[in-house]
Parts: C-alpha cells; structure tokens; sequence
C-alpha cells in the first residue's frame, strides 16, 4: 500500500524559509514524478514543483519560482521543498502527490497517490 507522508510545516515569518519533507512508502517503481501541491482557503489546489526520479528533471510554478526549491533523496526514499522568502500568500496545505507515469506535470488530475497534508503559515 502506498503512503506518502508530509512533514515539516508550521509557522513561520515573512521572508522566513522552511523545508518540507514527503516520505514515500509502499511504492517500488523506479521512474516517476513526485510534485508540490498547495491549497490556500476558498482556492483550488495549485501544482508548485515536481521532479523526476528517472532523470531529475525539475519544474517549478511561476508563483514560487526562485524562492522554492525541490530536491529528492532516493535512500530515503523522500523528496524535500525547500522554501526561501516565504509570503503571507504561500499560507496554505501542502501536499506531495505521486504520477506513476512519470509525466512530469503539476495538473491535480494527473495525480495517482496523495498525502495527507502539511499546514504552513506565514505571518508575523
């Protein structure tokens, strides 16, 4: 059975950073994408990074763009967001979500397995 699991979130300042951590279990396929998703209040989910396992490749959403940063640990079996100059409007549920395909994409739809979630809150 397949589980992702967030961690890492909370409160934080503005201009402040903070890394999320998504721990995968239960899957064994080498190649796939593993992306970013949040979710602001009375918003739709939004895909902010993803990557590759097969090649690394790295995609990024314009709205964090040079502040957020996704990296993978395959030992560990756990992909990283790290998130630099954090904005009130970055306030939101973040989700690591899998695409067994490996299509590298941020679309919800393309999304086969999610995680549960982690809450981070910018403010001062």
């Amino acid at each position: 059975q397949v589980h992702l699991v967030e961690s890492g979130g909370g409160l934080v300042q503005p201009g402040g950073s903070r890394r999320l951590s998504c721990t995968v279990s239960g899957f064994t396929l080498d190649a796939y994408t593993i992306a970013w998703f949040r979710q602001a209040p009375g918003k739709e989910r939004e895909g902010i990074s993803c990557f590759s396992t097969n090649d690394g490749a790295t995609l990024y959403a314009d709205s964090v763009k040079g502040r957020f940063t996704i990296s993978g640990d395959n030992a560990k079996n756990t992909v990283y967001l790290q998130m630099n100059s954090l904005k009130s409007e970055d306030t939101a549920v973040y989700y690591c979500a899998i695409d067994t395909w490996g299509s590298n994409t941020l679309s919800p739809s393309d999304m086969d397995y999610w995680g549960k979630g982690t809450l981070v809150t910018v403010s001062s």
